[in-house]
């Protein structure tokens, strides 16, 4: 019951992550020590599973999809999203600052006690480390791409959006922007129920997550220290879009007005500045950033002392 009452938690926080733009779930399993066994999980959909399932044992099946793990966890993310999630939601909007130093703290003491888990400190290790800094550094500053309606195209933004949602540090709607096509899928295609935009994102969607689950696991499991460094680097580079202190860029269409989704603003980016130190507000976010770090530690100690 303890151990479903914490995989329960984890989902809760993953769920109420997806609220945050540019935290993801898959930060939130890193974080939480769960990433690996999460990818596993998700892997287990496969072949193996409909034979189970088209035979019937339920038992087989249960241990073959890790359900022990999965379920606690989804109940989390879906009553998480109901619930928490507006809390949440209402916090972004009315107080942005507060929620986005939390979360930077959280995020900031997690790439910390993340690479305490790394066996080998190699020089091949601290290589990745920087390439996945440098590449999630990249990514926070390129422009986005214009739009592209060729079914190729679009199967390539399924791969890649789901792809991001599966890797941590990254988000689902910000690779999308970059690739040019948020408007095209989220905005026309999936409001509007276009088979011909919606079928080729989701076969590209459901390819992204067949593959990189299977790469994922594969690579933690045969290059475990080299791809926990990457993956820490790219969450560390992440922060960037996280700090607290910006003003947000919003999305425009080519006559420069501003495109809205269900009647807000789109952010495409940030353009960020140094904190000012002549108001409470500041000492408040500061204090909430050192309460991330703090809970962060917490859970660790008592990751320890189980």
């Amino acid at each position: 019951m303890g151990s479903f009452l914490f995989l329960f938690l984890k989902g809760v926080a993953m769920g109420a992550a997806n609220v945050i733009p540019g935290v993801s779930g898959g930060t939130i399993a890193f974080v939480t020590g769960i990433y690996e066994e999460f990818i596993d999980s998700l892997k287990s959909f496969d072949l193996e599973a409909l034979k189970l399932a088209s035979r019937f044992k339920i038992k087989e099946l249960w241990q073959h999809l890790n359900l022990s793990f999965l379920i606690p966890l989804f109940l989390g993310v879906g009553i998480s999203l109901i619930s928490l999630g507006k809390l949440l939601d209402w916090l972004f909007i009315h107080y942005p600052v507060f929620v986005w130093s939390f979360f930077f703290g959280l995020i900031l003491a997690s790439v910390y006690y993340v690479s305490k888990n790394i066996r080998r400190r190699t020089v091949s290790v601290f290589i990745a480390f920087a390439l996945g800094t440098i590449a999630a550094l990249v990514l926070a500053f390129l422009k986005p791409a214009e739009e592209n309606p060729a079914n190729y195209y679009i199967a390539l933004c399924g791969v890649v959006a789901v792809c991001s949602m599966i890797l941590p540090g990254l988000s689902g709607s910000f690779v999308l922007i970059l690739m040019g096509n948020y408007q095209l899928v989220m905005l026309q295609a999936v409001p509007n129920l276009d088979i011909a935009i919606i079928l080729p994102f989701a076969i590209g969607g459901g390819i992204g997550f067949i593959i990189l689950s299977r790469v994922i696991s594969y690579l933690l499991h045969h290059f475990h220290d080299v791809t926990l460094s990457t993956l820490t680097g790219f969450i560390l580079g992440s922060l960037v879009v996280i700090w607290p202190w910006k003003s947000e860029v919003y999305l425009q269409n080519d006559s420069g007005g501003l495109i809205l989704k269900k009647g807000e603003k789109i952010v495409q980016g940030y353009e960020w500045f140094a904190p000012a130190f002549d108001n409470s507000g500041t000492f408040i976010a500061i204090g909430l950033g050192v309460l991330g770090v703090v809970s962060v530690a917490l859970l660790e100690m008592t990751a320890e002392s189980k």
